[in-house]
């Protein structure tokens, strides 16, 4: 018998063969991968299943298989993008409402994929934390959504780890959408009835403003319009009308420039008419005119449009004040389960940069001197010439500026999972190697305290909801580790990031600016400031009423202040995301393979003294 390298293999194999049979299309791609499970045009990507081959891994791979083919199957893009609204909460209902409809549609033919797919639900719910929600702030209102309309359209009870999270939602949903939700049955098949339905339902629930124009009224008035160009070729009355109207329009210069002479001279006459009017009243009075207030200062240094609708519920807070000691302690065990497989690469990358920092601290030659040691690598020009004079080199310290690095680690919901490890990881990586070298590492997080905009939304709505508010949610920037703070003490603060329903949203710009004015305000000669996130700043509550780049621009604002006043280095490590659009020293990693191999190649570009070298290293590490 040919010997089997890997017993997972063969189930590998059979499950790639039976996602495509399921998607009706053999020519799909089907892998296993660590990275978030999805599909992609023709690939299909699926959760990893090790050699020990679980109960666990193989449900939740078959599961995931059975959900991605459907969609897959029953998914039409040009339909879906069709109908796709503007605003970020509108599209996530509307991509949640056609995931269920696809699963719903598939479940008809092949009842049993159900039972998998709930498996797949979950997993995600528990993973998530909506186990254990009580608040609407807790759960996504677009995921409670796409759960009760897949109860409704299979006549399924969801799994328990889901349930919680649509129950908190369920009558809300149904006091503001029933009537909708009773068409359900009749449209699950057609998609393009479907999509129009979920616009309706996204309307029901309030968010209206965010669907974007109407498609079919769009076309609509483009037939309209071919049929009055119609009506206009076979009427030519119609066309010697619009001839005339336009004669007039282009009459004489002269005559145009008369009627605008006599319209100044009337506007001026009832000027002086009003001036007259008003007498004494427009005379200034005497002595001092009363100072203006002076102006609000910008929340922003980086764009002084940018603005907040309410900063009273935003917090900076320690990690230690988020959770209790034996929970940061249970949590730190955690991720170092996840570092265990890994520590011996780490700590050789780890040694690696400590070394080359350490050279660079300890070691500079002087040359051509008159004594010190022989400089054996110049004799061939004493044997050459026996004239020439012997050369020494001397060895000497050289001085290493005082340097102090922050990283800032995105804590958005989209880091869940494999990216928040990683981040953590390399969080533990970077302050125990750079603290071996003398140089301070401060570590930060950013998310919100709740989702869909907490506090700050609720009070918007109470004052009658003013359009463009800004910024409209309540921001949490977290402290695992001060500068000043030695490791070993803090040590179990980065646990913290495992902690369900710790992440939510993300507004990069605001925790770049913050993390800035913390580095400013550090006496350290050098400054570093490394960014580690997943894409794009999100916060549905501030897009839904703002404008669709209010967010990004901010960003790009901040970044573009940071490096034109060049007191901060600054660089990215994107996890599964390109962030290179951003800043323009980034890097892009998909695996805690390359994390450490990253870092050393980045940290000691930065502290490289040659310029030179420091280019070719970031040119390298941009190829990648």
């Amino acid at each position: 018998m040919k010997k089997i390298d890997n017993p997972a293999d063969p189930f590998k194999k059979a499950l790639a063969e039976a996602t495509k049979v399921m998607a009706d299309d053999r020519e799909l791609s089907v892998t296993y991968s660590v990275d978030p499970s999805g599909i992609n045009n023709d690939t299909v990507r699926l959760p990893q299943v090790t050699r020990r081959m679980t109960r666990e891994e193989v449900l939740l791979a078959r599961g995931t298989a059975d959900a991605l083919a459907m969609k897959h199957k029953h998914h039409n893009a040009t339909t879906f993008n069709r109908y796709l609204p503007q605003g970020q909460m509108a599209r996530d209902l509307y991509d949640a409402m056609e995931t269920a409809r696809c699963e719903a549609v598939g479940a008809r033919a092949m009842p049993g994929a159900l039972s998998n797919i709930d498996v797949k639900i979950e997993n995600d719910a528990l993973r998530r934390g909506y186990d254990s929600i009580t608040d609407r702030s807790e759960a996504p209102l677009a995921t409670a959504a796409g759960y009760l309309l897949r109860k409704i359209a299979t006549g399924r009870e969801l799994p328990e780890g889901a349930r919680q999270v649509t129950e908190v939602w369920e009558d809300f949903i149904e006091a503001q959408a029933g009537d909708t939700l009773e068409n359900l049955q009749d449209i699950l098949a057609d998609q393009t009835a479907f999509a129009k339905f979920a616009r309706q339902m996204i309307d029901d629930l309030g968010y209206g403003d965010q669907l974007g124009d109407d498609p079919d009224a769009e076309d609509d008035q483009a037939d309209e319009n071919a049929e009055d160009q119609e009506e206009q070729d076979d009427n030519p009355d119609s066309q010697g009308q619009d001839e005339e109207q336009q004669n007039e329009e282009e009459a004489s210069p002269e005559q145009a420039q008369e009627e605008q002479q006599d319209t100044s001279q009337a506007q001026v006459s009832l000027d002086e008419m009003a001036d007259e009017e008003q007498g004494d009243e427009t005379e200034i009075p005497e002595g001092d005119a009363p100072m203006d207030p002076p102006p609000p200062a910008p929340v922003s240094d980086a764009d002084p449009d940018y603005t907040v609708f309410s900063a009273d519920f935003d917090e900076e807070i320690r990690a230690e004040d988020l959770a209790e000691i034996a929970e940061l302690e249970r949590l730190r065990a955690y991720l170092d389960q996840q570092l265990e497989p890994l520590k011996g690469a780490v700590s050789r990358l780890a040694n690696k940069l400590q070394r080359r920092l350490q050279a660079q601290q300890n070691r500079s030659w002087e040359f051509d001197l008159e004594e010190g040691t022989l400089d054996a690598g110049r004799l061939a020009r004493v044997i050459a010439n026996p004239t020439t004079p012997l050369s020494f080199k001397m060895e000497h310290d050289t001085e290493f500026r005082d340097t102090v690095v922050t990283l800032l680690i995105d804590n958005s919901g989209s880091m869940r999972g494999r990216p928040i490890s990683i981040a953590a990881i390399c969080a533990d990586v970077l302050a125990r190697t750079l603290e071996r070298c003398q140089v301070k590492v401060e570590i930060l997080g950013f998310t919100t305290r709740a989702w869909k905009g907490g506090q700050s939304r609720e009070r918007w709505l109470a004052d009658g909801r003013a359009q463009q508010p800004g910024r409209l949610n309540d921001l949490r920037h977290i402290i695992y580790k001060s500068a000043d703070a030695p490791w070993r003490r803090v040590r179990p603060n980065l646990g913290l990031m495992m902690k369900e329903g710790l992440l939510k949203e993300n507004i990069d710009g605001e925790a770049l600016e913050w993390a800035h004015r913390r580095m400013m305000g550090r006496p350290e000669a050098r400054k570093i400031l490394m960014v580690i996130s997943d894409g794009a700043p999100v916060d549905d509550s501030t897009l839904s009423v703002n404008p669709a780049n209010f967010l990004e621009k901010h960003l790009r604002d901040v970044i573009a202040m940071v490096e034109k006043r060049k007191a901060v280095e600054l660089l990215a490590i994107g996890i599964g995301h390109d962030v290179t659009r951003y800043y323009d020293r980034a890097v892009t990693i998909t695996d805690v393979e390359q994390l450490a191999g990253a870092m050393t190649e980045q940290l000691a570009a930065l502290f490289d003294n040659d310029p030179r070298a420091r280019a070719r290293v970031m040119g390298i590490n941009k190829a990648r």
